[in-house]
């Protein structure tokens, strides 16, 4: 079998069978065939058996050198170690797919390490940088209710921007104060609404959105909540460039994103004593290790507000 065969057949595996997110199967496409080109450079993408260990400790120290040594991108970085372990990940799995199916007789992933790597601490907002951000958009605008009313749900229930998108307005019920989320792997998860972000859903339902959609048909015209004028739902990118807009306004020097609030919003929720493995539900992380890292970045904050005002610190 080609590599380039055994590359579709695993893609196909891990989006009917494992159910991915399109966006986790977009990911594992890229690295493998960063690595099916790289192979085919070597001539050894005809008989996926005949990789060996050799050849993707070769591959690897090529992805992390390649970037510093191209004289075209002289601003690129090396590959990190992070990086590098995600590649490393996605050849695992494959390889274990192809041992699993008999296409290959030895997993040739064995005797390859994982680059360590340290835990990299979310950055996070302050809380009045959390509302200078909220209260940036112009609420006597139909978009600046709505870019409000998503902050405001964002903050709220710290959803990923994917899944903030992608929320439709039946999967949000206004009366009992909760969200219905699709996570990563088509999960699914209950996410209570607080009274803020419900007032924002509100108003922007009730006088926005109707609007918004009011050439296309009006409010039923589709099932997403948050809408533009061109008829359809709000995207990652647009939305990543209004946060960027308004975090100007409100004065925020720091780089700010979607996922900023997310780590905001898990970190100020530890901060005022919330139970770790309430957080992890609301998150939808599947492990708690991944939600452990707000707890290093709760203590750290903690500390430095200690030493600031302790009169013995």
């Amino acid at each position: 079998m080609t590599l380039d065969t055994a590359i579709d057949d695993y893609i196909f595996h891990l989006k009917t069978e494992r159910n991915l997110a399109s966006n986790t199967l977009q990911a594992y496409s890229v690295d493998l065939a960063q690595f099916a080109a790289f192979c085919t450079q070597k001539n050894a993408h005809h008989d996926v058996a005949a990789i060996d260990d050799a050849l993707i400790s070769a591959y690897m120290l090529d992805q992390r050198s390649a970037n510093a040594s191209d004289p075209n991108n002289p601003g690129e970085e090396p590959i990190s170690s992070r990086s590098l372990s995600r590649k490393l990940s996605c050849l695992r799995g494959l390889f274990k797919f192809l041992r699993r199916q008999e296409t290959i007789a030895v997993d040739p992933m064995v005797h390859i390490d994982t680059p360590r790597f340290g835990s990299r601490v979310p950055a996070v907002l302050s809380l009045d940088d959390v509302e200078a951000l909220i209260a940036a958009p112009d609420r006597g605008t139909l978009e600046g209710m709505r870019d409000w009313a998503m902050l405001e749900v964002l903050y709220a229930t710290g959803l990923r921007v994917s899944e903030l998108v992608n929320l439709i307005e039946r999967e949000v019920d206004l009366r009992a104060g909760y969200v219905r989320v699709i996570g990563k792997g088509s999960k699914q998860r209950i996410v209570p609404l607080g009274e803020i972000a419900l007032d924002a859903l509100e108003q922007y339902t009730e006088f926005a959105r109707g609007q918004l959609l009011h050439n296309h048909g009006g409010p039923g015209s589709t099932p997403s909540l948050f809408v533009t004028r061109r008829g359809g739902a709000m995207t990652r990118q647009a939305f990543w460039k209004n946060i960027k807009r308004y975090a100007i306004l409100a004065g925020i020097t720091q780089e700010i994103s979607p996922h900023k609030l997310r780590h905001s919003f898990a970190t100020h929720l530890l901060e005022r004593g919330a139970d770790l493995r309430i957080v992890q539900t609301l998150l939808g992380h599947a492990d708690i290790s991944t939600t452990q890292i707000y707890t290093h970045v709760a203590r750290a904050r903690l500390k430095s507000m200690y030493d600031e005002h302790h009169p013995r610190a």
